[in-house]
């Protein structure tokens, strides 16, 4: 049997626009989000935009409940920026009884929860002055950052600054899945600058704040694994770590960004504006736990005919199709649980044994209603068997010293995912869109609930 620690933290992990709804009342503000759907909603899957979502707004203390039914102890999601300061500067009341009582049930019911500032879900207030391309974003943020930690800090003991920054770069200047959909790297590495700084003044704001807690950041790392040992494709596989996994993770523990990354930008004519200052702020303000959002590696080869400088990052390595892949084939993403214990060695081994944990490990699979029983329930033996691969992995990296502290499955109910609405389910628990937001708890949920009671399978 594989057992895992007695105060290990089992949890699932979602956000504030994927689940609450209520997106334009209660004195909130528009997002990115809003503002995409009401001009485009030909772009979103089934015209479901961020209006309604999982009605968490109405239903969170059921949604507590079934937390607490399942065997979680912690759950991670996130705060509406455009909920609690609607206009930037004014705080808005209905949003911190909101999230005071949400907080509260949890806590009640035995359940941490671990608080997140920014999950892909810009104000509009703020993208009409540019987004993060906008030097103005960092000290916003940071205000929004000092604000939530006087109204929660007495509930919230666990907080991060941002869910997967690489994905609002990415996604939004590089290609176009999320507004304002801008392909341009040199704008991408600006905006992933300001992203940093923001992080970096947050956090500085939480050690002057003097919140009983700790605080972290939340990164998608993909490992890269190139396609063999030549030194062209290993030259792609260290490219893509320092753009997508150390550009964050160096600086949020070692409190540096990477000199091989600042070459690397330079010899493509793309480095940052930045202030005088900063470097010092990012080397004063790093954090206690990194949380590690992880769904498939990163497999790359050395690119065939890249431009230089680089206009795009497939100019510095290239995807590479492994053709031993197991894949999810509603994502199309490789499922591949051992890169968990090769990203647990590489915490213990390169980043101080910082304490750290699976903030989001899960499956996405469209139509689950073929898989529901007589009763009803959705039998997803295939997640079980997910999480299970995962976790064997997981352990195996913990046993060997690695200083993790928790995992958290996307999702606990099934949310909606931006553009591609409620195409593929998550959770432990089924939404039914058609009937007032139904909850049912799929096999999965109560095999979780079995796991956790044991700590261990």
């Amino acid at each position: 049997m594989i057992k895992f620690p007695d105060d290990f933290l089992w949890g699932a992990a979602a956000s504030a626009p994927q689940t609450e709804g209520h997106s334009l009342l209660n004195g909130k503000s528009a997002t990115t989000w809003d503002k995409w759907f009401e001009m485009n909603p030909e772009k979103f899957n089934q015209d479901q935009g961020p209006k309604d979502t999982s009605n968490t707004y109405e239903m969170y203390p059921e949604d507590v409940k079934n937390m607490k039914r399942i065997g979680m102890n912690s759950y991670r999601t996130s705060i509406s920026w455009a909920r609690l300061l609607p206009d930037g500067k004014t705080l808005n009341p209905e949003a911190v009884t909101f999230y005071r009582n949400y907080f509260q049930d949890m806590l009640d019911h035995g359940i941490e929860p671990i608080i997140n500032l920014f999950h892909f879900d810009m104000p509009w207030w703020l993208m009409e002055k540019g987004g993060w391309e906008n030097r103005e974003s960092v000290t916003d943020f940071a205000y929004y950052a000092k604000t939530a930690f006087e109204q929660f800090g007495d509930l919230i003991h666990k907080w991060t600054t941002f869910n997967e920054p690489i994905v609002h770069i990415e996604c939004g200047y590089l290609l176009g899945f999320h507004y304002p959909a801008i392909v341009d790297m040199k704008k991408a590495i600006q905006v992933g600058y300001h992203t940093l700084m923001a992080h970096v003044l947050a956090v500085q704001e939480f050690r002057k704040s003097q919140v009983k807690g700790k605080i972290g950041i939340i990164l998608n790392v993909l490992p890269a694994y190139s396609r063999s040992d030549n030194p062209e494709d290993l030259q792609a596989k260290k490219n893509s770590d320092l753009l997508n996994t150390r550009s964050f993770l160096d600086p949020a523990v070692w409190g540096k960004v990477p000199d091989d990354l600042v070459a690397l930008l330079k010899d493509n004519q793309l480095l940052p504006v930045v202030e005088s200052g900063d470097k010092k702020l990012i080397h004063e303000n790093t954090v206690d736990f990194i949380g590690i959002n992880y769904y498939q590696p990163t497999r790359v080869q050395a690119p065939t005919n890249p431009s230089h400088p680089a206009q795009m990052p497939d100019d510095l390595y290239a995807p590479y199709d492994w053709p031993d892949k197991k894949i999810n084939p509603y994502r199309g993403w490789e499922i591949y649980p051992q890169a968990l214990y090769d990203i647990a060695i590489m915490m213990r081994d390169q980043y101080k044994n910082i304490p750290w944990y699976v903030s989001e490990n899960g499956m996405g699979v469209a139509d689950e209603s073929r898989f529901k029983n007589n009763q009803g329930m959705i039998e997803d033996d295939y997640r079980i068997d997910f999480i299970k691969e995962h976790l064997e992995q997981l352990h195996k990296g913990m046993e060997a010293g690695s200083n993790c502290f928790g995992y958290h499955m996307w999702t606990f109910v099934d949310c909606w995912s931006w553009l591609n609405g409620y195409r593929n389910r998550y959770g432990f628990y089924s939404v039914d869109l058609d009937n007032d937001f139904k909850r049912t708890v799929k096999k999965s949920g109560l095999w979780f609930k079995q796991m956790t009671a044991q700590n261990g399978f």
